[in-house]
């Protein structure tokens, strides 16, 4: 309790220090920003016919286990000796204490300010190595990020695979950190992506943004899992737990493009 009444004490301190120096399209772990808005960030890159064609998605591995300490000692501006005893504090697994050697306290009150202080910085990298040109082609590479998920958009796949991924993973490996193969990928508009739990895709020349399939199959698998293991309950039961889901998920895609999906998961509960 102790440390956590002093990691929130610091935070007071480092917050207004992250949020002046953090990427203008960062949302994650961030005052007054949500999702939602990262969504919106996604929308008007993306949805005009001059708009980048070709997307990058990218997931760091093990974002918050893997940050190098070195490297947090060196850049995070707050007293070098606290947050060298918060790194190397440890943790309790089966009554035995393990060293940390790597990455941000587990579940501490500081820890997302951290890692994105640790990412920050990135969206400048981008733009001063493709600058917005006076004149000619725009690179059209941008940023927009949500914790350690995000997406980089460019003009063409040469640009993403022979520029964009090189530079992000110098920026990477100087903090430790490293892309996931599995979860990276680049992707062109018309084929679509997902973010955030919801898919990104151009159709004839119109952008729309949906629920993705994966978290429509991921919530209707929670509700059923629910009704499943409650055949005992009352109506009135099963209703009072399945309504703060249900509601919860639904407020979270009200701002797409949601009608035909609601309506097909409304059939399907």
């Amino acid at each position: 309790m102790h440390d956590r009444a002093m990691q929130a004490l610091y935070l007071l301190a480092l917050q207004p220090v992250a949020e002046t120096t953090g990427d203008a399209h960062s949302y994650g772990f961030r005052p007054e920003r949500s999702t939602a808005d990262a969504i919106e960030q996604c929308f008007a890159l993306l949805s005009r016919s001059t708009s980048a064609k070709w997307i990058l998605e990218a997931d760091i591995k093990a974002c918050f286990d893997r940050i190098s300490h070195d490297w947090l000692l060196a850049n995070i501006p707050m007293e070098r000796a606290i947050l060298q005893n918060w790194l190397k504090a440890g943790f309790m697994e089966r009554h035995v204490l393990q060293p940390t050697e790597m990455g941000t306290p587990q579940g501490g009150r500081i820890s997302p300010v951290l890692a994105n202080l640790t990412l920050d910085g990135l969206q400048r990298e981008l733009h001063t190595h493709f600058p917005k040109p006076k004149a000619g082609k725009s690179p059209l590479v941008h940023l927009v990020r949500y914790a350690d998920d995000f997406i980089i958009t460019g003009r063409s796949k040469e640009q993403l695979e022979h520029e964009v991924l090189p530079l992000l993973e110098a920026f990477l490996h100087a903090r430790r950190l490293e892309f996931s193969q599995e979860k990276t990928s680049i992707t062109h508009i018309e084929n679509g992506f997902d973010f955030l739990g919801q898919n990104v895709r151009m159709y004839n020349g119109k952008l729309l943004i949906k629920p993705s399939k994966k978290n429509i199959q991921s919530f209707l698998e929670k509700v059923r899992a629910i009704i499943k293991d409650h055949k005992q309950a009352t109506i009135g039961q099963l209703i009072c737990m399945l309504n703060p889901i249900i509601r919860g998920w639904a407020r979270y895609h009200r701002h797409v493009v949601s009608k035909k999906v609601f309506a097909s998961v409304d059939r399907a509960i």
